[in-house]
């Protein structure tokens, strides 16, 4: 994977958007190869978070042929990434169990399509509910000011639609970097 995103950041074929192409091409060779089940890897937060020693070693691998350096820049990047990764899912997953909880206990509507949508994104709408559910748009709002009543979501008005925001999953992404 190092390897082939040398070559490919070497090759500059884009005017613009080689690196998130080249990283792109990393999760899709781990996946290929068996690596990852699923392509969620972010290694573009440890890139920019490292930006100087990118650029660095990728020259030095140019001009030296520094290939252990740049290997080892690159294996360390999915060290770390992978485990914030994790973090992350186990964050999420312990949310979800939280929540499903506080449904279960406190009202009588819970089922798994419900935090499925709550978990999709950081935020949720009525239309969306329905969707997913199979409710009519009276119940899904229902469902979602009650579970705003109940601080599972936030509601927030913006324009002429109301948005149900899952608090406790936007702080979770928003805080990725602190993990």
């Amino acid at each position: 994977m190092a390897v082939i995103h040398h070559q490919f950041e070497s090759i500059h074929p884009f005017y613009d958007g080689n690196g998130r192409t080249g990283r792109i091409i990393n999760i899709l060779y781990l996946v290929k190869e068996g690596m990852l089940n699923l392509p969620i890897l972010y290694l573009s937060r440890y890139i920019n978070q490292n930006k100087a020693d990118y650029y660095r070693l990728l020259q030095k691998v140019r001009t030296e042929n520094a290939w252990e350096e740049w290997v080892l820049y690159i294996l360390e990047g999915v060290e770390q990434t992978s485990l914030q990764t994790i973090k992350v899912i186990e964050g999420i997953k312990n949310l979800m169990l939280k929540h499903k909880r506080k449904i279960r206990e406190h009202t009588k509507f819970y089922s798994q399509d419900l935090i499925n949508n709550l978990f999709r994104h950081p935020y949720t709408k009525i239309d969306f509910v329905m969707e997913e559910s199979g409710v009519s748009r009276k119940t899904a709002a229902k469902y979602l000011d009650e579970l705003d009543r109940l601080g599972i979501v936030s509601k927030q008005k913006i324009w002429k639609d109301n948005y149900y925001i899952n608090t406790d999953l936007f702080n979770l992404l928003q805080n990725v970097s602190k993990l």
